[in-house]
Formats: structure tokens, sequence, C-alpha cells
């Protein structure tokens, strides 16, 4: 029998990972129109709390014995997932699937950028042009000034900016800190505040058919949760991030498939252009890490 290598098996597990988020995007979107975004929120959250504090007392990471800076971050980081899952939402509700999931493949360059500003991690020249290139590539998606841009791609924009900061405040976290306790406790903020908007918004009657798609959606971010966990452990990160890029491949199909809808000819070479470049970045990054080693 042949063995599987840690570096398929966590490409693998990453590309599930980015289905499953892709398929909960698809479920919710199906939603649009039916319930409040706050509603929508708070519903799905319920199930997504119980789900992870489950899967982290199973695992042995429900632990709470951490430090002041560690309850700090996870805070903040917990506030960044709140506002990315508002900013999200309101985009996708208005939005082409694909189109939105063409923006998030910007994050890779964003966070690179981010933590060269304000981590002091070092990014040369070549990785800088081609963050630059690939920010290009998002306007060429948005396409501001054109009959094409509206105010959700801002609100696409902020969803990039808040996972920005969700995933620069995972980087300052320690190792002893566990991923499924960071994960509950962001679910915990999310519904948290999707209860505090809830309570203040008139809900519309859940339906049958909204409770399936509600439960639909529960399941599958919970796949993509354990699966993206999964994954970073098992194989080298610069090996695994490319297969990031499987949500958008997932959101064309899922678009044009479910919602009848295609991106136009400047939104698909956006994307192209945001998806070499970030490949490219997280290639530079793997060369130099080894050439760091082979030096040591």
């Amino acid at each position: 029998m042949a063995v599987i290598s840690d570096n398929t098996r966590g490409a693998t597990l990453m590309a599930v990972s980015m289905t499953a988020y892709t398929a909960n995007d698809a479920f919710l979107k199906v939603l649009e129109g039916e319930l409040p975004i706050f509603q929508t929120l708070f519903l799905r959250g319920i199930g997504t709390v119980l789900g992870l504090l489950l899967l982290a007392r199973l695992m042995g990471q429900l632990r709470f014995n951490l430090s002041r800076r560690s309850w700090t971050l996870i805070a903040i980081r917990t506030l960044a997932e709140a506002m990315a899952a508002y900013f999200f939402l309101s985009a996708l509700f208005n939005m082409d699937l694909a189109n939105l999931s063409a923006i998030l493949q910007s994050l890779p360059l964003t966070v690179t950028l981010a933590g060269a500003l304000f981590l002091g991690e070092a990014v040369g020249w070549r990785r800088m042009v081609a963050i630059l290139v690939g920010l290009c590539g998002v306007m060429l998606i948005v396409k501001p000034g054109t009959e094409g841009f509206t105010i959700y791609s801002l609100y696409a924009l902020g969803a990039v900016a808040c996972v920005t900061v969700r995933d620069l405040t995972a980087r300052r976290m320690t190792a002893d800190v566990p991923t499924l306790l960071v994960s509950a406790t962001a679910a915990m903020g999310v519904t948290f505040f999707a209860g505090i908007g809830a309570a203040v918004t008139d809900w519309a009657p859940v339906t049958p058919r909204a409770i399936m798609l509600i439960g639909g959606a529960t399941v599958f971010i919970m796949i993509g949760y354990v699966c993206s966990v999964a994954a970073m452990r098992a194989g080298e990160i610069g090996f695994v991030a490319p297969f990031r890029y499987t949500s958008l491949i997932v959101a064309l199909i899922l678009g044009y498939v479910v919602f009848g809808t295609f991106p136009d000819v400047l939104t698909l070479i956006g994307a192209a252009i945001v998806v070499a470049t970030g490949l490219f970045t997280i290639w530079r990054e793997l060369k130099l890490r080894r050439t760091a080693r082979s030096a040591a």
C-alpha cells in the first residue's frame, strides 16, 4: 500500500477545507433576501460554537490557563473575525460568489504586506513588486469608477482588511495556544455580536428551507475549520498554502451552476493576476526559508 506523504495529505486537506468554506458561502447566498444578516449569523453561529467546543473538548484543546497576552490577542482576533463576518456576508448577499471569492484571493498578498509594515517581517523587492501587481489585479476585479462598481465591493475589501488583522494576530500567538480554542472563541464572538444585532432587528420567519440551508452552512463551515487546522499541521506551509486557491475554482463552478453567473473578462484577468502574484509570493518565501536553513 502506497504511503501518502505529509505534504500530499496537507494539500488534500487544504483543498477540502477551501471547498467546504465556499460551499458554506453558497448555502448562505441562497438565503439572500430571506433572512436578515444578523439573524443568519446568529443561527449559524449557535451550531458552529457547539460543534467547535465539542471538537476542542474531544481533542483536549479546551484549556483556559493562558497568559494575559494570549487572551488579549484572542480578543483582538475575535473582534476582527466578527467584523470580517459582517462585511463578508453583506458583500456575499449582494455580489456574485465568484467575484467576491476573487477579491478574497488577495489575502496572501495583504497578510505579507501587513507583516512587513507592522511586524517588521522581511519582504524583498521582488515580493513587494508582486504584491503591488497583485493589488492592481484586485482593482480590475473591484472596478472603481465603473458601472460594475458597488458599495459592496468596498465591503469585500473591508472583509479582506479584517481577515488580515485576524491572521496577523494569529501570527503573534505562541504555540501553546490551542487552535480549536481560538476558533471556538472566534465563533462565540461572531455569534455574540450577531446576537446583539439580531436583538434590535425584526426577525423573519424561519422556514424549513431556511433551517436546511443554515444547517448545511454549519456543517460545511465545521468541515472547513477542522480540515484547515489539520492541513497546516500535516505538511509544509509553502507546499500546502497554494491550495487555498481551490476556493476560486469552486466559486466559479458554483456561481455558474447554482446562480447562473460568471465573471466578466476583467474580473477573470484580475483574478489570474492576483493568484499568480500570490503563488509567486508563497514560492519566494519558501525559497528564502530553505536558503536560511541551508546557511544555518
